[in-house]
């Protein structure tokens, strides 16, 4: 049975999983595009990598893999020094290096170099680079070093980027070597698991997340319930897995309600008598703090792994877009919004238009206000001529999710949860589909990727389209805001 170092580390982190992959994979999920633009994130940062190490050559995958390996052979026949996806095979195992260094061709000593998108050495790394070195090892070559390359997060963009410095090569050698001594009993025990005709018998557990969200989750978790005490907020991965061990699974079993803390009480208490809990003075407290007219602020940021503008660091949120509902005292609404052109640096005209649209010593009210304090905050530090006015909104902003945050307001419909795609719904039944009906964007996940990929539509038409979508998602983020304020005047009347 043929292995690869994708499968092993899959086995590391479930045998399950692994049997699966390679027998059942008809019930694994398919990746969102969520996980897409990772892998795809995963490649660009993979090919930039590849010019710490120039003048080398990239084994192409549509070889397939027979042919990778020979290819490389070949090239390293030749005496090429750096080699890309340089592909091996050993004890029935396929491994394509990232980048391969061969030091000394006769005496067959290399460099293997693997190339993540992280800003941190993560344990599965090892585990991936040690079953390159196995094969490598075993095919008689001398690995005289394993490194991961990873992004420097600490790393601030001038007006041209310095690839040195934007990545880090962390030697891991020590701890490769180290692995070896458990590599031959795993790939031993992998085999014997996937030549098995018999699923095996393998609980859900801390291991459907860690490293890695598993794609067997929709078929592994099928009979838990779609609420559950896996629902049960800020209750520790362990605690939930320990009452599932013990046969609760249902809100109804749980009766040791006094070792949960208060704000998990009115989560279960609200489930087990199915009703609404509100907290009156609390709300009432809440509400006297705003002062009118209230401005309703989201932004949609998005990332660059390899920051393309002055001054930014890798994976900094860039603001590109935001709108803004202003409510007056007599339920008038005005919106305004703000969408960047694509291919260029948003910040400075989102900076401007901020400070135009928003006066200073006005309620800005957000939802998770600390993630809009932040971007704000970062603006005001980069135009200091705004500064002032910028940190003068920043320091006026409140946060709409914190009645639910502290579950003054609580409603089953939650499920837990204080994020405004279920509060919205909980508490305005006929934004239930809001979301759901909106055109291309449904989620501010979306709108990160089709901000990022605007640049690459060359359709003006279908380019259009996208930037109205963006348009009415964000709109829709802050209308929700002014409804479920309107629903928290309602309950203290």
């Amino acid at each position: 049975m043929k292995l690869s170092k994708s499968l092993y580390t899959r086995g590391l982190q479930c045998q399950k999983s692994l049997w699966l992959k390679k027998n059942k994979k008809e019930v694994l999920s398919l990746p969102d595009d969520s996980a897409q633009a990772i892998f795809e994130n995963g490649n660009d940062v993979g090919d930039l990598a590849c010019k710490l190490f120039p003048n080398g050559k990239t084994v192409p995958f549509k070889l397939g893999f027979e042919d990778m390996i020979i290819q490389t052979k070949l090239w390293i026949n030749m005496g090429m020094k750096n080699i890309y996806e340089a592909s091996f095979s050993y004890d029935d195992i396929f491994v394509a290096v990232d980048i391969l260094e061969i030091v000394d061709a006769a005496k067959k000593e290399v460099k293997i170099y693997e190339v993540k998108s992280s800003t941190e050495v993560k344990d599965v790394y090892l585990h991936d680079a040690s079953i390159q070195y196995y094969v490598l090892n075993g095919l008689g070559y001398n690995v005289k070093q394993v490194n991961i390359i990873h992004i420097n997060n600490s790393y601030v963009r001038g007006e041209t980027l310095d690839i040195n410095q934007l990545f880090s090569i962390v030697d891991v050698t020590l701890e490769i070597k180290e692995l070896q001594k458990n590599i031959k009993s795993n790939i031993e025990s992998f085999r014997n698991t996937i030549s098995n005709p018999i699923e095996p018998n393998i609980d859900i557990g801390t291991h459907c997340s860690n490293p890695y969200s598993c794609d067997a989750i929709d078929y592994c978790w099928k009979h838990i319930p779609k609420y559950s005490i896996f629902d049960i907020s800020r209750l520790s991965t362990k605690k939930k897995f320990e009452y599932y061990k013990n046969g609760i699974l249902e809100f109804s079993q749980l009766e040791d309600l006094e070792s949960f803390s208060v704000s998990q009480q009115i989560q279960i208490a609200s489930e087990k008598q199915n009703k609404t809990i509100i907290n009156k003075p609390a709300i009432k407290e809440f509400l006297e703090t705003l002062t009118y007219p209230i401005y309703h602020l989201d932004f949609e940021t998005f990332q660059q792994a390899v920051p393309q503008f002055i001054g930014l660091s890798p994976y900094q949120q860039i603001p590109f877009q935001y709108s803004l509902h202003i409510e007056y005292e007599d339920g008038t609404l005005e919106h305004k919004e703000f969408l960047s052109p694509d291919s260029i640096d948003p910040r400075e005209q989102i900076a401007i238009s901020l400070t135009n649209h928003i006066p200073k010593d006005v309620t800005v009210l957000a939802y998770n206000m600390g993630f809009e304090k932040g971007v704000i905050r970062k603006l005001a530090d980069l135009y200091t001529s705004l500064g002032s006015h910028l940190m003068n909104i920043h320091d006026n902003c409140h946060d709409l999710m914190i009645p639910f945050q502290k579950k003054d307001y609580y409603t089953p419909l939650m499920k837990g949860s204080y994020s405004i795609k279920y509060v919205l719904p909980a508490l305005v039944p006929e934004f239930e589909n809001a979301y759901k009906d909106l055109n291309l964007i449904h989620n501010g996940g979306e709108a990160m990727q089709a901000f990022a990929n605007l640049s690459k539509i060359d359709d003006i038409n279908k380019k259009e389209e996208y930037r109205k979508a963006l348009l009415e998602y964000c709109k829709l983020d802050t209308l929700a805001m002014v409804r479920i304020l309107d629903k928290l005047k309602e309950c203290v009347r």
